[in-house]
């Protein structure tokens, strides 16, 4: 009777056992299911809500007042609102200051880099500090130009004819690498003029007097810029190459850059345009278009370029 007792609780028990070992099991695997479920949920949302704050933050582009890096600025500024950026803000600095504020991290990025030559020093300087992303315009001249009704051809020149310049070679603003590059064409050359100074409106207003009345005038001058549309002008031969060969403009961000904002960065590896697409929006300035009518003019004109830059695939 024991055994007999003894087995039939063993079976019992046995079975309880099983019975308790399958809940416990079912309700593991529903635990681990609910649990999985819930990671890949996070996974979802994870991803649109890190892109969601890079559209949120501000974005901060630092430019100099040259008529093609206004253009460029305000371009840029509209597609990535058009890309969908909140706040993008533009911030106009001589080129000292861009350059100490992108390895300082105040601004985001430039498009008004001319190198290698032309801001030459400012990269020197501060280059190990910000990121080369691209190149958006290529073969970009600077030097002396005057208006070709002007006899003369080159720089070595000028002294012979100092009185019909009135002794001065009309500038931009003195932190521009084209006013050092021509400090240094003054001193190669042995040039007995004066570099004037200034702002580029107030250059090309000197421009515009002097050729409405056919008068000699040497300006700072570089390509490309309306003024050549404007007025037939012609560069002075540098044969000692004191204002270097041809620039290119680039891109240039702060450190950091990539990481923290992946999709803008990626906008500025496409960004790449044209002497004839940059001189469009700048004649439309010159012409008395504000620089923001100007740009969305462009941008509405050129919709496969931009679309092109954002990522956006243009069907065919």
């Amino acid at each position: 009777m024991t055994n007999e007792k003894f087995n039939a609780n063993g079976k019992k028990f046995g079975s309880i056992l099983v019975i308790v070992l399958a809940i416990g099991l079912t309700l593991f695997v529903a635990g681990c299911a609910e649990q999985g479920d819930e990671t890949v949920e996070g996974a979802e949302t994870a991803s649109p809500g890190t892109e969601a704050a890079e559209f949120s933050e501000p974005v901060k582009i630092g430019y100099v007042l040259w008529d093609g890096e206004i253009a460029s600025t305000n371009v840029m500024q509209q597609v990535l609102e058009q890309a969908g950026y909140e706040d993008v803000e533009i911030i106009a600095v001589d080129a000292g200051p861009l350059y100490q504020g992108l390895a300082d991290g105040q601004f985001d990025f430039t498009t008004s880099a001319w190198l290698p030559y032309t801001h030459q020093n400012y990269w020197e300087t501060y280059g190990d500090r910000m990121d080369s992303v691209q190149t958006n315009l290529e073969d970009c001249k600077i030097g002396l130009v005057v208006p070709s009704y002007v006899t003369i051809d080159s720089i070595e020149e000028l002294n012979s004819e100092k009185e019909k310049f009135d002794g001065r070679i009309i500038g931009i603003d003195p932190g521009a690498g084209i006013m050092q590059a021509s400090e240094t064409a003054i001193d190669e050359y042995g040039l007995d003029m004066e570099l004037v100074s200034g702002s580029s409106a107030a250059m090309t207003t000197s421009l515009k007097k002097a050729t409405d009345s056919e008068e000699w005038v040497a300006v700072t001058l570089w390509s490309p810029h309306w003024a050549f549309d404007r007025w037939d002008l012609k560069y002075l031969d540098d044969p000692k190459g004191a204002y270097g060969s041809a620039d290119h403009v680039e891109t240039l961000a702060r450190l950091g850059l990539e990481e923290e904002k992946p999709e803008l960065y990626g906008i500025l590896t496409r960004f790449q345009w044209t002497h004839d697409d940059i001189q469009a929006v700048m004649m439309e300035i010159e012409n008395g278009m504000a620089p923001e009518e100007a740009a969305a003019k462009w941008i509405e004109n050129n919709p496969e370029k931009v679309n092109e830059w954002i990522g956006e695939e243009v069907e065919e």
